[in-house]
């Protein structure tokens, strides 16, 4: 079910509407019902990989508490991370693995192609977010931070809880858990809140992603029909599409929740206001980068280590946030360009004038584009085509900027630059009533008059 269908402004006031109808100490069992359900209508059969997850990290986690045997607390770890990151690598990596290793085995060619060909099948939406999440519960655990929850059905809330299922905030259990199990009210407050950031989503989302969407791809399908200039508006365009795309998911998902009485994490802060690719990164699909940072970079020792070390710190951490988003070369690339730019601002003297925030914020603006070429290319090769001159043709393609979406992208920008400070919420409490609710209606004309004529899905629903 996508956010912005109208199954799901059919199905959220129902679920809010219940849940506050009923008695608190059951509303965990009518959100988990409501999460699956909402999960399920996508491919109910993936709903098992869900299961899977949550069965083994609960029992698990039990376990580790259960016993001070520290071989044997590493060993049911162990369990959880193989079952887990077994479950996501079959899923997003085997088709990938097929391919560049059954060469060497010697089988008819047919029968390579087949097996190649089974196991290139579609990502269940959602794998890497809640995998990531459940295990971090079971890691949290272990290192005694805290402790494991004793009911099967609330764990599998935790895992499973709609707004944030298949695209984050990847939450952590200390956060979340207590949360869904409170006895929250119906409120004003968090339902004006809740439905401001929903509906400031969904203008970001329908609005302005989706109508830069058919742009992107038409440069990315035929990079050849296009002039040089036309390519780079192409890959600048995209790297506007894939945040609006994922801001706008991460906003109505924490409206969602928040008007349930639920305070997800924040995970976009105005990042391309960033100075260096460090402020990037702590402004940018923030659940995620701390999730790397507390569980894979501070493991390896963080920075309390000599410089070789740290430095390989860095790029194991960039080069397996690539890796994470999908096996493909190109997001390798993205990883590395991120980590060996953030390595280079720390280790070279930057002379003066780069000092400069302006000259700063230009300069990682082009970083971050450059990247997002590979991040969006589909091979290297599409990467190379996009990337230099395309052969001297008859006459190129131009590209075709509907007003609407001039419109909606300046508007988009305004608010980008009036929010970089205060958050929405903060902001619109700031304004004068008459405004504000011009500005609601205003956001609501131009969703209705000029969403994307295709429903494009979230970016990030592939990861």
């Amino acid at each position: 079910m996508l956010f912005n269908s109208v199954d799901f402004l059919l199905f959220f006031p129902i679920v809010v509407g219940l849940y506050f109808l009923l008695n608190y100490k059951w509303r965990w069992l009518l959100l988990l019902i409501a999460s699956y359900f909402f999960y399920g209508s996508w491919k109910v059969e993936f709903l098992s990989l869900i299961v899977i997850s949550t069965l083994v990290d609960f029992y698990v986690g039990r376990k580790i508490a259960e016993t001070d045997d520290q071989k044997k607390r590493q060993l049911l770890l162990l369990l959880s991370l193989v079952c887990n990151l077994g479950i996501l690598g079959f899923f997003k990596y085997a088709s990938f693995i097929a391919h560049y290793t059954l060469p060497i085995f010697p089988a008819p060619e047919w029968r390579k192609e087949q097996v190649i060909g089974l196991l290139n099948f579609n990502i269940p939406v959602g794998i890497s977010f809640y995998t990531f999440q459940t295990m971090g519960y079971t890691i949290d655990v272990f290192k005694r931070k805290i402790k494991p929850e004793m009911h099967l059905g609330k764990f599998a809330l935790y895992v499973s809880y709609f707004p944030q299922l298949v695209a984050g905030p990847i939450e952590r259990f200390k956060h979340l858990q207590p949360q869904l199990l409170a006895n929250h009210k119906i409120s004003y407050d968090n339902l004006s809140y809740g439905f401001r950031l929903m509906l400031y989503g969904f203008f970001i989302k329908m609005v302005i992603a989706d109508n830069i969407a058919p742009i992107v791809d038409s440069v990315f399908d035929h990079p050849q029909q296009y002039s040089t200039a036309s390519k780079w508006t192409g890959v600048l365009a995209f790297g506007w599409q894939i945040y609006a795309d994922f801001y706008g998911y991460s906003l109505i998902a924490i409206g969602a929740a928040r008007c349930m009485g639920v305070e997800l994490m924040t995970n976009f802060k105005t990042p391309y206001f960033a100075t260096n690719i460090q402020d990037f990164w702590r402004h940018w699909h923030i659940s995620l980068s701390t999730w790397f940072k507390d569980y894979v970079f501070v493991p390896l020792g963080g920075s309390k280590v000599n410089q070789m070390i740290w430095i390989r710190n860095i790029l194991v951490v960039f080069i397996l946030s690539g890796i994470w988003h999908g096996a493909n070369y190109n997001f390798v690339i993205w990883g590395a360009i991120h980590g060996i730019v953030y390595l280079a601002e720390r280790l070279i003297p930057i002379p003066r004038i780069f000092s400069n925030k302006i000259i700063g914020w230009i300069k990682t603006y082009l970083v971050v584009s450059i990247a997002w070429l590979f991040f969006r290319a589909n091979d290297i090769q599409n990467a190379i085509d996009v990337l230099f001159p395309s052969p001297k043709t008859e006459k190129f393609h131009s590209l075709d900027f509907p007003s609407e979406l001039f419109i909606g992208f300046m508007l988009f920008l305004i608010l980008e630059f009036i929010f970089r400070k205060n958050n929405l919420n903060e902001r619109l409490n700031k304004t004068p009533f008459l405004v504000r609710w011009s500005g609601y209606a205003l956001l609501i004309f131009l969703i209705l008059a000029f969403a994307g004529t295709t429903n494009h899905p979230f970016i990030y629903f592939q990861f």
